[in-house]
Parts: C-alpha cells; sequence; structure tokens
C-alpha cells in the first residue's frame, strides 16, 4: 500500500483528494516530485480544511472526464503543477 493509498483511507475528505487526483491523472505523479510526502501532507492538510465536500463528491460523481479540479479546489494549484510533471521516475 503506498502511502497516498494509505491517506485516502484514512476519511472522506481524503479519499475525496484522492480521487480527484486520480481522476486528474497526477496521482502516479507524486511520486516523482521531490519530498513527496510532505507535498501530499500539505494537500490533505488542505482538502480537510475545504467547506467544499458535498460538491467535490458531486462533481466526482457526475464528471467522468475532467480536465482540471473546480475553481473551489483548495490543490487547483498544485495539480496543475502536477499536470505538467514527467510521470517518469
Amino acid at each position: 500500500m503506498s502511502f497516498l493509498e494509505y491517506l485516502i483511507s484514512v476519511d472522506a475528505r481524503t479519499a475525496l483528494m484522492g480521487r480527484m487526483m486520480q481522476k486528474l491523472g497526477v496521482d502516479r505523479r507524486l511520486k516523482v516530485v521531490a519530498d513527496h510526502g510532505a507535498v501530499i501532507n500539505r494537500a490533505v492538510n488542505r482538502c480537510r480544511a475545504c467547506g467544499h465536500q458535498g460538491e467535490c463528491m458531486t462533481c466526482l460523481d457526475q464528471h467522468e472526464n475532467a480536465n482540471e479540479p473546480p475553481d473551489y479546489c483548495r490543490n487547483r494549484d498544485l495539480i496543475a503543477q502536477l499536470q505538467h510533471v514527467s510521470g517518469e521516475g
């Protein structure tokens, strides 16, 4: 089990973050980012502090193919950066 998979299992908010990262194809790219454990921890904290869990869940359920997170996503900048990271490593 990867660190991200562990965090996803911790609570519903973290699961939403994991689903968003997977849906946008950046979950595996976290592995090539320097200090990825700290990056994931900060992302989890941002997601946990978000007040849009219901909207996020609806968005994830309704949009099969998304290219970017919703405007309210607190990890929007991180996801945009990850979309430009090489998936190799």
